[in-house]
């Protein structure tokens, strides 16, 4: 009997304790007999910066990884440091997988689409209209980049720092034919009041950055909302949308997805993402932090 192949992962970026895709791969390898390790690598834990991305890799290179995910804060800050990117991530400007190949570094993006399945999960067919997106980081690049595709009449791009945002607007402008725009932080209501739906990409939510990110009196039941952030499952920003009606697109869903992309970049096996979801609800309610989720409410746009 042949030896199954051995994988050795790792997930850069700050604050990544309570990231369930570690276990997530480990176990969706184990139904394959693979021998998959999947390690942590916290930026805060070990006193790095996120420009020290370099120095990362290269250990990681001379101990034997196969791939790293990378997170927040250090999409954008890794590409300098890669010999390749695939196509979708070269348009993005983030990258959230490498696969370290025969001496090569070449970056991937699987947050785009799992953003993308992760919508249709919960949207089905519809188009998401006119979309505000908060966030012009790495992971608001990629998940305006699965708007577009899922065909958005309209996405205005909000930033605090809002050449960021101008140059993210730019950036899709010349990829996508639909209309995008960079718009000021401060009108953020305005925006949300010609909105369809509203795209969060920010940290805020998360457990290390509690809080809501727009006053909760700007969303309103025809808005959809979706959010990135999975820890915690439910945030204050969707707990909110869905007190006042919105429906919503957890980040849970893209969690999954996207980890379901990666894990087939790194092994070349494709893995049942709706059993990789049952296996994400199994792990949040280990935790004890699942919320009870009523029904979306049924709104048109």
């Amino acid at each position: 009997m042949s030896t199954p192949r051995a994988f050795l992962v790792g997930l850069i970026g700050s604050g990544i304790g309570p990231s369930l895709t570690p276990s997530l791969h480990m176990t969706e390898a184990a139904r394959h007999a693979l021998s998959y390790v999947y390690r942590r690598i916290d930026l805060g834990d070990l006193g790095l910066q996120p420009d020290e991305i370099g120095e990362i890799l290269t250990w990681a290179e001379r101990l034997g990884y196969d791939a790293l995910n990378v997170t927040h804060p250090c999409k954008q800050a890794v590409i300098p440091h890669l010999d390749e990117l695939s196509p979708q991530a070269a348009g993005l400007g983030a990258v959230n997988t490498v696969l370290l190949r025969d001496g090569r570094r070449i970056g991937h993006n699987t947050d785009t689409s799992g953003f993308e399945s992760a919508f249709r999960d919960e949207m089905g067919d519809e188009e998401p209209g006119a979309v505000a997106l908060l966030g012009a980081g790495g992971a608001g690049s990629a998940v305006a980049d699965a708007l577009l595709r899922l065909g958005a009449r309209r996405l205005d791009v909000i930033d605090v720092d809002h050449s960021r945002a101008e140059r993210l607007a730019g950036e899709l402008a010349r990829r996508h034919s639909t209309p995008v725009r960079a718009r000021s932080a401060d009108g953020i209501a305005d925006v949300l009041a010609e909105a369809d739906g509203l795209a969060h990409c920010t940290p805020t939510g998360m457990r290390e950055h509690p809080g809501l990110p727009v006053a909760a009196d700007v969303l309103r039941p025809d808005l959809w909302v979706a959010d990135i952030v999975y820890r915690p499952l439910e945030t204050q920003l969707l707990r909110v949308a869905r007190e006042r009606g919105c429906r919503t697109v957890p980040g849970g869903g893209m969690a999954v997805h996207q980890a379901a992309d990666a894990f087939e970049l790194i092994t070349g096996i494709r893995p049942d993402p709706a059993r990789m979801r049952r296996d994400f609800t199994r792990l949040i309610e280990a935790t004890g932090e699942a919320p009870s989720r009523p029904p979306q409410p049924a709104t048109s746009w």
